[in-house]
């Protein structure tokens, strides 16, 4: 196949951006969206889609999946071929995944892994954040490197998950104060790892070993905490920060407050914590592990704050934070999943799917209950990801010049969702049963015809690494 796709015009359909909402024909050429205008006159050789009462979407950039991430003793259940082409079904045509820094290795280590295992099989084109580890002089040399030299802009640091993940504020600031300087970004997972681990350790003592503990252990206060940490940290760093999951009122005041001094602080949130709250914990089931995700869901009250905060940008993006582990283990192979803490909830691996249905649960709880316009939708799924991440104008948008990333998107028809019938490697989804308005009807990566309703016309390989360049958020 060659990298250019033939030609196609996309006639009649309802082009939405981030600003723009009109009817229009949009000719795909060369791998760019050449042409918008009314009427296009084409010739015979060039495909002709009619898009009549369809949106015309931007392909959706998913800035926080995790394929093939090794976490603890086990592993995502989904590779890149696998996550890309349900990331590529649900209307996503960029990922930005993650490359671990090892004990061993360096960022530049960790990236050229992440790239050798993904070259081949991605289906959409993808990004990398490095997660760091660990800091010092050489690993911010790296650093730098990366930023100038392999197209990587962004990093990301826990507070969470001390032994394993954890740095010190120190190792956080030191970052800040180097990615900041060179206009990149780091992402920060925000929670009091020390303190919750305590609570967890203090919960297995006292015989709690249901998943029910999980939300118990990790306290939206905690949350709260280490979000006003990395926010001052940020300041003083005189640099941005972007912080992961928000799933809390406890982080987003902090968020809110920060903004409104002029710092530069984003945020994103996940379809999950708009879906669904904490009464799914009522249960010492072992199913409710399928919701053991990291900050777990929080109250109905959080939802209404993360709601007000889509509107009025103080947060900035919807990404999925696409985790996967089976319930079943030894569902197609994969083994130490969400069943290595039947007996142990610390143990239970953290993280749920939903690359694939973030487009169309959001147009339905999002857009169709009147909690954002469709303009705004775009800008969350879309638009602010790739001005955060250094992918916009290339990515995000319909104009001129950018690549031609589409997704033709049906507003008029239901779709139940099943897990069953979604492309991923896992064996469940959170909205099984659950009928929702808006589907996916046709999906261009680059001019190529990827996903043509049920069918699928990709192929591994056909994604390609994006270099990114500095974030444009300011």
């Amino acid at each position: 196949m060659s990298d250019h796709a033939n030609a196609t015009l996309i006639r009649n359909g309802r082009v939405i951006t981030a600003v723009d909402d009109y009817v229009a024909d949009v000719l795909l050429k060369d791998g760019i969206v050449h042409t918008i205008g009314q009427h296009l006159e084409v010739g015979d050789d060039v495909q002709v889609v009619d898009a009549t009462g369809l949106y015309v979407l931007p392909g959706g950039v998913d800035t926080h999946v995790h394929m093939e991430n090794v976490v603890g003793p086990t592993m995502t259940c989904d590779t890149f071929a696998s996550g890309t082409k349900a990331a590529a079904f649900g209307g996503t045509t960029t990922v930005v995944d993650f490359a671990l820094q090892t004990a061993e290795d360096s960022p530049l280590g960790a990236i050229a892994r992440a790239q050798r295992s993904a070259e081949s099989q991605v289906n959409i084109d993808y990004g990398l954040h490095v997660i760091i580890t660990r800091v010092d002089e050489q690993v911010l040399k790296d650093v730098r490197y990366a930023m100038h030299h392999e197209g990587v802009s962004s990093f990301k640091m826990f507070m969470a998950y001390p032994g394993v993940m954890m740095a010190d504020d120190a190792a956080i600031f030191r970052m800040l104060r180097q990615v900041g300087a060179d206009g990149g970004m780091l992402a920060l997972h925000a929670e009091n790892g020390t303190v919750i681990d305590l609570l967890i350790k203090e919960a297995l003592a006292a015989g709690h070993t249901s998943p029910r503990y999980h939300e118990m252990t990790r306290p939206a206060i905690m949350e709260g905490e280490a979000t006003h940490r990395g926010i001052r940290l940020a300041e003083l760093a005189e640099a941005p920060i972007y912080f992961v999951h928000v799933s809390s009122n406890q982080a987003l005041k902090h968020i809110v407050q920060a903004r409104a001094e002029g710092i530069p602080v984003f945020a994103e949130t996940c379809p999950h914590y708009l879906l669904f709250d904490k009464s799914v914990y009522n249960s010492d089931d072992f199913e409710i592990a399928k919701y053991v995700m990291t900050p777990p869901l929080r109250t109905n009250e959080d939802q209404k704050h993360l709601w007000r905060a889509l509107r009025y940008d103080d947060l900035q993006v919807i990404a999925t934070d696409h985790c996967p582990f089976c319930m079943k283990e030894g569902h197609l192979g994969f083994q130490k999943q969400k069943q290595m803490g039947k007996d142990d909830f610390s143990m239970i691996p953290n993280g749920a799917p939903g690359i694939e249905t973030r487009l169309v649960s959001l147009f339905d709880i999002g857009v169709m209950k009147g909690k954002f316009s469709l303009n705004r939708f775009v800008e969350l799924t879309a638009t602010s990801p790739a001005k955060l991440f250094g992918l916009f104008p290339k990515k995000g948008t319909i104009a001129v010049g950018s690549d031609a990333d589409v997704v033709l998107f049906n507003p008029a028809v239901t779709q139940t969702i099943r897990a069953q019938d979604l492309h991923s490697n896992v064996d469940y989804t959170l909205l099984e049963g659950r009928t929702l308005q808006g589907r996916v009807e046709k999906v261009f990566l680059r001019g190529h015809l990827i996903v043509d309703g049920k069918e699928w016309k990709g192929r591994e390989g056909l994604g390609r690494f994006v270099p990114r360049g500095q974030v444009n958020a300011f």
